[in-house]
């Protein structure tokens, strides 16, 4: 078997070291390619985008629409949950001024119920009287119930917001200004006087003095 040629071997070689001829095209001054990045090759030569103007305004514009439909929708939300809590206070005004006017045509079975508690009949019928106090102490309850309070007024100073005055009486067992008797009831309706107690209040009596009219003649 003949020997290979060293000379073939060193040509081969040289072939595969060398690079091949390239030759450009164009302008001669521009740059020549860069090799660690080959897609570079002309990149200088890429123009701006000419619509990123436009598009920076058009997205400042939908920013601030959006804004001010998010202003809009909270604005909305509150004006409707103020309307919500108003129309929940009305009714429940309305609901409160129903019950006050159902009471307040219920005093005077009230107040029948005590008068014939107090009368005679009553006493000397001892199941009478039983009965006319269950059903005036279920009556009451139900009323207490919805908000109704009875006035204390005995022994309490005069006060013209929860009694009216029908009587003065002069004594001195009593302070001046002191309710000493309860003609008719008087009822609170929440915070409200729905009816003021009628009372006789007790007056401190008038020192009377005699005055000795000498004449001389």
């Amino acid at each position: 078997m003949p020997p290979k040629n060293n000379q073939d071997d060193k040509d081969k070689a040289k072939n595969q070291k060398e690079p091949p001829n390239v030759v450009f095209s164009g302008n001669p001054n521009e740059s020549a390619p860069d090799e660690t990045n080959p897609a570079g090759v002309g990149a200088s030569r890429i123009p701006q985008d000419s619509g990123a103007g436009p598009f920076a305004e058009q997205m400042q514009k939908l920013l601030a629409e959006k804004q001010e439909l998010m202003d809009t929708l909270v604005r909305r939300q509150a004006d409707f949950e103020n309307y919500r809590k108003r129309v929940e206070k009305e009714r429940h005004h309305e609901h409160r001024r129903g019950v006050e006017i159902l009471i307040e045509r219920l005093l005077p079975v009230l107040d029948a119920f005590e008068q014939a508690l107090a009368g005679a009949e009553a006493a000397a019928v001892p199941d009478y009287r039983r009965g006319f106090e269950l059903i005036h102490r279920q009556l009451s309850d139900v009323l207490s119930k919805q908000g109704l309070t009875r006035i204390e007024s005995l022994g309490k100073e005069f006060n013209p917001h929860f009694h009216h005055a029908i009587d003065r009486v002069e004594t001195k067992e009593h302070a001046d200004g002191v309710v000493i008797a309860e003609l008719q009831p008087g009822y609170m309706f929440h915070d409200r006087v729905l009816r003021p107690a009628m009372v006789r209040v007790a007056s401190a009596p008038e020192s009377k003095s005699v005055h000795v009219s000498k004449h001389t003649n």
